[in-house]
């Protein structure tokens, strides 16, 4: 068993991954800026802090004697602040949290990232070199929150050459998180439920249609945490699911809303996803467990009324 601190762990994806690693046995304690009643009830261990102050959170990283740190706690939305607030408020939080786990003398630091690092949706236009995505396909961030999570890849970078394999890093790029109770209709983090994004594919296109359970994001840190010291030091990974989050192939739908794209996408047939877990695959032995079909057939038969009830068909998913 570690003792794991995990920042913004109240958080949409934190609440999951907190309660994921105290599952599987850890000793959990999240730090963010006010305590969750999930985290309560589950009896995971919280403290309310402003983690832009770094002196205070280098000395409570010190008090909380852990293993590793799972820094998750930014503004986790494109333009939902100003601009100059999500670069200053993420890069603040980096600083913080990574150098002061440093300060702090914990051994293994692990950071997400996002895929948006990579530049899709640019108001100019995005042409990748080809599909599917992965580690190596160059960061072109155009906003300030892609720059921001960008940024923290390069603080874990700065980090260890200042502190070479005494310490181990990681950042990983979780895609578009989907929370258990999402698969149910609960809205999801762009205001739309599940079966909307699927409905309309507009709305899954700004994503490139990518998407991850967090249960599968909490099982891969865990993972990720346990193999640090026999991986390479500082590696990136993404953390996606098998497949697009979408009813027809990408290779259809990717030139409809990225022109230009039609030769590079025509690889991703089928149920084909745009990011490639491979790395993750390969260096960790993870794959992801959850998909959303069966997770939407799953909700909609424990739902009275629904696809899983005898003479209704309306939810069953394509």
């Amino acid at each position: 068993m570690s003792r794991i601190v995990v920042t913004g762990g109240a958080g949409r994806l934190g609440r999951t991954l907190s309660a994921g690693l105290a599952a599987a046995g850890h000793d959990v304690l999240s730090l963010d800026r006010a305590a969750s009643p999930d985290l309560a009830r589950a009896g995971i261990e919280q403290r309310a802090i402003d983690l832009r102050d770094a002196a205070a959170t280098r000395d409570a990283l010190t008090g909380a004697r852990a293993d590793a740190v799972v820094h998750l706690a930014a503004i986790a939305v494109p333009f939902s602040a100003p601009e100059e607030v999500i670069m200053q408020t993420n890069a603040a939080l980096a600083v913080s949290v990574l150098g002061g786990a440093v300060a702090a003398g914990i051994a293994k630091i692990v950071a997400a990232s996002s895929p948006t690092v990579l530049g899709y949706g640019s108001p100019t236009g995005w042409l990748p070199d080809r599909f599917p995505l992965d580690e190596d396909t160059p960061p072109r961030p155009w906003n300030a929150y892609a720059l921001s999570k960008l940024l923290i890849e390069q603080t874990l970078g700065m980090l260890q050459r200042q502190t070479g394999d005494a310490v181990r890093f990681a950042a990983f790029r979780p895609c578009y998180v989907l929370a258990p109770e999402e698969w149910a209709g609960a809205i999801t983090q762009q205001g739309h439920t599940v079966r909307e994004r699927l409905d309309d594919p507009a709305l899954s296109a700004p994503a490139v249609f990518n998407y991850v359970d967090a249960r599968d994001v909490a099982r891969f840190v865990d993972t990720l945490l346990a193999a640090l010291g026999d991986i390479p030091n500082g590696e990136t990974f993404f953390v996606a699911a098998d497949d697009a989050l979408a009813r027809r192939p990408l290779a259809e739908l990717v030139p409809q809303f990225y022109p230009g794209t039609e030769s590079s996408a025509a690889v991703l047939t089928g149920t084909a996803s745009a990011f490639s877990n491979a790395k993750a695959r390969r260096l960790l032995g993870w794959r992801p467990q959850h998909d959303w079909r069966s997770e939407l057939a799953a909700a909609a038969a424990a739902t009275p009324g629904s696809a899983g009830s005898p003479g209704s068909r309306k939810d069953v998913p394509a």
